[in-house]
């Protein structure tokens, strides 16, 4: 903010200190500008009558001729070559052109039959010194006041009398500034002294002012951008809160219903616990599902059944209880008294396992033994 209220002391400092000097800038909004584009290429109509028609032997350059270049073509016709370097455009260029240059635009509106205009155009605007000066110091631009541009130009700048000129410079807020007006007859000399004045008294204040202007244009552009980044990171902030509070609305609705759902769920518990635990199995049931209950029950029981065949081809079937031990078989057998029967280990068949001294205490059901299995009796020599 420091920086932008130095721009603008700078801009007022400048205004004040060189009132009287500029006592003459006028400001013409680009609108007016764009009108004087529009014009380009026909002829303005309803001419106003304080601006006179162009000489009648001038008529013959209308044809065929591009309006940016009916003023050269007809200054020419009448003054020779010899004249300041006029910029065949229309106005908005040579304003780019001056402003690209840091150059003002020397601007002469040409008035044909106006009984002053032949001795100013010789004696002054075409005289070496004035040429020279122009060419140096300005971009020079012409149009004939009574047509095209140049007759939007004479209305806005309210010409009054001629022959007429003209020091613009390009401005910023879309405007241009007239810095000076000559009307009237006047010397070469006393031309290129007001000129020079001109530059002296304008160039420099002008400029500082412009860069003043571009100066506060800039800080304000930086302030802009600085509140729309703000503006964005509150956005941004407002948008993290309302995801954070639409979370926690979800999570306390899934909490509400999940509380909901919970005394349904006791109550199906409860029914679930009123069911008997078996129902009685219908007298007509077939075969085939009893059958199959009994196969369930059989594998639900701790029970193991063993068949023990002995080297002698005799085989012996007991049941065992699926917790008991590889040591309780052993037991067994030796409580058969079989005669022949010295020390000897027991296999499985398919595939070939020994259960040994190793494995005495070794449950069944961890032996793979249970609910079933076939064992032999093999005799160590």
């Amino acid at each position: 903010m420091a920086s932008n209220q130095t721009s603008h002391d700078l801009i007022e400092g400048l205004r004040t200190s060189c009132n009287n000097l500029v006592r003459r800038m006028m400001r013409l909004p680009f609108g007016i500008l764009d009108e004087i584009s529009r014009v380009i290429g026909r002829e303005a109509s309803g001419r106003n009558s304080s601006y006179p028609e162009p000489l009648h032997q001038l008529e013959d350059f209308e044809i065929n001729i591009p309006e940016e270049w009916y003023f050269l073509n007809a200054f020419e016709s009448q003054y020779g070559e010899s004249h300041p370097f006029f910029y065949a455009s229309r106005f908005m260029e040579a304003l780019k052109i001056a402003t690209n240059e840091s150059k003002f635009v020397f601007v002469y509106l040409h008035s044909p039959d106006h009984p002053l205009t032949p001795s100013f155009c010789h004696g002054t605007l075409c005289s070496e010194l004035v040429v020279q000066f122009l060419d140096a110091n300005f971009v020079s631009w012409g149009a004939v006041a009574s047509r095209g541009e140049g007759l939007e130009m004479a209305k806005a700048l309210r010409v009054s009398s001629f022959p007429f000129c003209a020091v613009v410079a390009p401005a910023t807020g879309k405007a241009i500034a007239v810095l000076q007006q000559v009307e009237g007859p006047v010397s070469p000399e006393a031309l290129v002294e007001i000129l020079q004045r001109t530059l002296e008294e304008q160039g420099s204040s002008f400029r500082l002012a412009i860069v003043a202007e571009e100066e506060v244009m800039r800080e304000n552009r930086r302030l802009r951008e600085e509140q729309d980044k703000a503006y964005l990171a509150a956005l941004q902030k407002d948008k993290e809160k309302e995801e954070v509070l639409s979370a926690t609305e979800r999570r306390r609705k899934a909490n509400d219903e999940n509380l909901s759902r919970k005394p349904a769920q006791k109550h199906t518990l409860e029914k679930m616990k009123e069911v008997p635990k078996e129902t009685p199995r219908p007298k007509e049931a077939s075969k085939d599902a009893q059958k199959k209950e009994n196969i369930t029950l059989r594998k639900m029981q701790p029970h193991t059944r063993l068949l023990i065949r002995f080297p002698n081809g005799t085989k012996k079937e007991k049941m065992f209880t699926s917790t008991d031990t590889i040591r309780s078989i052993y037991k067994y057998i030796d409580s058969l008294e079989i005669p022949g029967v010295g020390s000897y280990q027991l296999i499985s068949n398919f595939p070939r396992k020994v259960y040994g001294h190793e494995q005495l205490d070794m449950t069944l059901r961890e032996a793979g033994l249970h609910p079933n299995a076939a064992l032999f009796l093999e005799l160590i020599s």
